[in-house]
């Protein structure tokens, strides 16, 4: 019984951990994010997988890119989303998939 209480919860993280990515890359195109970032090359902006890469050991990299969208610093413009759109498009961002 054990067993499959832990498989369903598993399962149930790995669906969610899939959800926060498609959700996340809906987000990058609702919020024009692909009009300057690309998964995988510059554009304007750096790819989201070499920003992954450079906050790949930052434990605060989360919080430290919300704030940076949130406030645009070190970033062109001010992202117009909640705080949870961001949280969500820095998790996506991070995840360089």
């Amino acid at each position: 019984m054990k067993t499959i209480a832990v498989a369903v919860m598993t399962s149930a993280m790995l669906i969610a951990g899939a959800a926060i990515a498609q959700s996340g890359a809906d987000l990058a195109k609702s919020k024009n994010c692909l009009n300057c970032h690309d998964m995988d090359k510059k554009k304007v902006g750096p790819a989201f997988k070499d920003v992954g890469a450079k906050y790949k050991d930052n434990k605060d990299a989360e919080a430290t890119l919300v704030t940076k969208l949130k406030e645009g610093k070190g970033h062109p413009t001010k992202v117009a989303a909640t705080d949870a759109e961001l949280k969500t498009l820095v998790q996506y961002s991070l995840t360089g998939k």
